[in-house]
């Protein structure tokens, strides 16, 4: 009896042990789980108010994006996917196209057309081609937001010859006033030469007579009409971009010209075409 009384008290005593240190362990895994339920707690809410946060601005900058395009709907138009222009310079482009031939405005089938046709009579304007002999003396056009002037061989140079003609002295310095009247225009200027081959003790080929030929009509615009060289780009084709066939002499002679591409921003590209009558 007293041997079942011991080991009914030693069952007893260690059964009360486990029992203890497994409540023990117990509470040890309920605090842990309260503070790791606190931690997250604390971080989802953080989270939730970043997040709310990041709506805010999300709605303001909706908003704010809704309310340019209604703006920009109403005060600007699509010209062919390529750029865009206001209303009121719309209106001065249809201005400037009442002083254009109407057979020629008749041929203006796009909105681009007829910013070309605007474009160009204004520049013609600038420039004064009047006393030109022929009307293929000079062409001015636009691509997208780029002005580009072709100016014949025989206006600049001699056959040839690179050093620049008196004769182009009026357009070169009205082109010069248009590139100085603003500050961030560019302008790159391009020689074209016809295919027939050249080689002589100071000209290699026609690349060299191309560059060379742009190179002084920059040098031209840089030291006697003041234009900034930090403007100026000079560029060779060669024969390699011709207008059209070299067969004819006629068709050769309108291969050869220089063309000056003048690069503006868009704003001074549309006041370009703008110019009050």
């Amino acid at each position: 009896m007293r041997k079942l009384t011991l080991i009914v008290l030693t069952v007893a005593f260690f059964a009360s042990c486990v029992s203890k240190k497994k409540y023990v362990q117990l509470q040890q895994q309920h605090g842990e789980t309260k503070s790791i339920l606190a931690k997250t707690t604390v971080e989802k809410e953080e989270l939730e108010s970043k997040f709310a946060k990041i709506e805010a601005r999300v709605e303001k900058y909706n908003n704010k994006i809704s309310a340019l395009t209604e703006e920009n709907n109403s005060q600007y138009v699509s010209v062919d996917g390529v750029a865009v222009i206001s209303n009121d310079v719309k209106q001065k482009m249809r201005n400037t196209l009442k002083n254009v031939d109407p057979n020629t405005v008749s041929g203006a089938k796009t909105l681009k057309d007829s910013m070309n046709l605007a474009l160009s009579h204004n520049l013609q304007k600038t420039i004064d081609t009047s006393n030109l002999n022929n009307e293929d003396d000079i062409d001015i056009a636009i691509d997208e937001t780029v002005v580009m002037i072709s100016i014949s061989d025989k206006l600049l140079f001699n056959t040839a010859s690179y050093t620049v003609s008196n004769k182009a002295n009026d357009v070169l310095k009205k082109l010069a006033d248009v590139i100085n009247s603003e500050p961030s225009i560019e302008v790159m200027i391009e020689g074209h030469t016809d295919s027939r081959t050249i080689n002589t003790p100071r000209i290699s080929d026609n690349w060299d007579l191309s560059v060379l030929r742009a190179t002084s009509v920059a040098r031209k615009l840089q030291k006697e009409f003041s234009v900034s060289p930090d403007k100026l780009i000079a560029s060779g084709r060669s024969s390699y971009k011709p207008l059209t066939s070299n067969e004819t002499k006629e068709d050769r002679a309108k291969n050869r010209r220089t063309r000056i591409i003048i690069l503006p921003n868009i704003d001074q590209f549309f006041a370009l075409m703008a110019s009050n009558e």
